[in-house]
């Protein structure tokens, strides 16, 4: 069965923020991205890295609070961010929505493979001025914790908000991955592991290309059948 006449006009709505949202992000990432290459973030970048360090060593470094630093960019690390997204689609499935499933698989691999292409381009330094408080490989910038943290939980967010037709429900499951992404963007400094201006670009960067797949291929969900 089509979807109704109202759902249709709030599914268009929502594709023309998700596609003016992907376009702040994405002059965001390419202004901050611009201001790195030119090192106009250097005395950004140590000031907001030595705000939460100590004289090279980490300020909140007991053991509580390192651990649950940890535990919150795990969160955005390789094996959770994809169990998350696996358990993602097998819902979808679960759920018969087939077409949305695939374009979130596709989102999220696209996504992974411009982050990593990204990393490559700029090729960028960790960086060495504090301790690390985590193992920590590659390149820095863009921050890979923050661009699919915000790519995965912001694209799974929008799908699942867009199948539901109360805004209170859609305003939680986006807010929730906003706040969860940035949080993990945000471990990534405090651990000593990125730059503030990596972790900015990475959030913009993965943040964009979930609200630009949402904008160019969202659509309509279609009612069952009575």
């Amino acid at each position: 069965m089509p979807a109704p006449a109202e759902t249709v006009t709030r599914s268009s709505r929502s594709r023309r923020l998700a596609l003016a949202a992907a376009v702040l992000c994405w002059l965001g990432f390419a202004l901050i991205a611009w201001a790195v290459t030119t090192g106009h973030t250097t005395a950004f970048d140590k000031a907001g890295l030595l705000f939460w360090h100590d004289g090279g060593q980490n300020a909140s470094a007991a053991p509580r609070g390192l651990e649950r630093m940890r535990d919150i960019t795990a969160l955005g690390g390789t094996l959770l961010r994809n169990v998350f997204a696996l358990g993602a689609v097998a819902a979808l499935l679960f759920l018969r929505r087939k077409r949305e499933a695939a374009l979130f698989a596709l989102t999220v691999i696209s996504g992974w493979i411009a982050d990593g292409w990204l990393k490559a381009f700029f090729a960028r330094p960790r960086p060495d001025l504090v301790q690390h408080l985590t193992q920590a490989g590659g390149y820095s910038f863009p921050s890979g914790h923050s661009f699919n943290a915000a790519l995965i939980y912001l694209a799974m967010a929008l799908t699942f908000a867009a199948l539901s037709q109360r805004r209170s429900v859609r305003f939680m499951l986006i807010a929730s991955a906003v706040v969860m992404s940035m949080a993990i963007a945000w471990s990534r400094v405090w651990l000593g592991v990125h730059w503030p201006s990596d972790v900015m670009a990475g959030w913009l960067g993965g943040a964009g290309w979930a609200l630009m797949a949402h904008a160019l291929f969202h659509r309509p969900p279609r009612l069952p059948d009575q």
